[in-house]
């Protein structure tokens, strides 16, 4: 039942209009139609974009769109029996500000023209504790992303891992690069008025609490305390991975393997 079920989202997903489906393959010969083109050909506003990486289920695109209808959202991930959720509860609900694209994050540079994206979320993201180079915030990313951002485009993450949060934080200070918000306890009564934040940048804590994935609500449920931080990638002639210990997350979920020695980042 559980495969029917997920091969009729599949068939449902082929037709939603706000939905796109592309892989290597088909990008390599044909490209993305949307590239550098989806204010014009597909929001048809001038509003600008924003995109969430491993979007799951899309409940923070959602949430975010509603939120927010002065912007636009793109939802990414290669789940597509996930992303069926968000793409219905955005058709449902005729949020015309929201798109999802199922593909491989690495493939991200595919999607966009230069500048055309404003910010980026990452929202618990396996903190791919044994590999560095699968961190959606290590520094090969970092460069990806900024082939796509507009100057001063954002990077926020919003995680139940400490040790992504702490690698996070680790790799912007080894390139020299602002981080405009942190703290290790979003849910903290105090958590505003404590977390340190550059001004000029103000985060939107209540939006930040009340929207949540379904990963987030199990982690709460469980006593996990949620981080939050917002770097601003810049360009630099050498990228270095931070060199620095870092202990490893303890529990075991998701597929997450359960350490808690150290590891050495080189």
């Amino acid at each position: 039942m559980a495969k029917k079920n997920k091969l009729m989202k599949f068939d449902d997903m082929e037709g939603y209009k706000n939905v796109f489906q592309y892989a290597f393959e088909q990008l390599q010969s044909d490209g993305f139609p949307l590239r550098g083109k989806w204010h014009t050909d597909y929001f048809h506003n001038d509003n600008p974009i924003v995109i969430e990486l491993g979007c799951g289920k899309g409940e923070y695109t959602v949430g975010l769109a509603q939120r927010y209808p002065e912007k636009n959202f793109i939802g990414f991930d290669i789940k597509g029996a996930r992303m069926w959720t968000g793409a219905t509860q955005a058709i449902e609900q005729n949020l015309e500000n929201v798109a999802f694209v199922r593909t491989r994050i690495e493939l991200i540079t595919h999607f966009f023209a230069p500048g055309e994206v404003s910010e980026i979320w990452i929202t618990f993201a396996d903190p791919q504790m044994k590999k560095v180079n699968k961190r959606l915030t290590c520094t090969m990313f970092m460069q990806r992303y900024l082939q796509i951002l507009k100057p001063h485009g954002i990077v926020q993450l919003k995680s139940d891992s400490n040790f992504l949060f702490t690698y996070t934080e680790e790799m912007a200070k080894a390139n020299r690069l602002p981080i405009l918000a942190s703290t290790r306890n979003l849910y903290a009564t105090d958590a505003s008025a404590n977390a340190s934040q550059e001004d000029g940048f103000r985060p939107d804590w209540e939006a930040l609490r009340n929207i949540q994935t379904a990963y987030e609500r199990q982690w709460l449920a469980r006593g996990i305390d949620i981080k939050y931080l917002v770097v601003e990638p810049q360009l630099r002639e050498k990228w270095v991975e931070p060199d620095v210990e870092i202990e490893l997350d303890s529990y075991r979920s998701y597929g997450r393997d359960q350490n808690s020695s150290l590891e050495k980042h080189v």
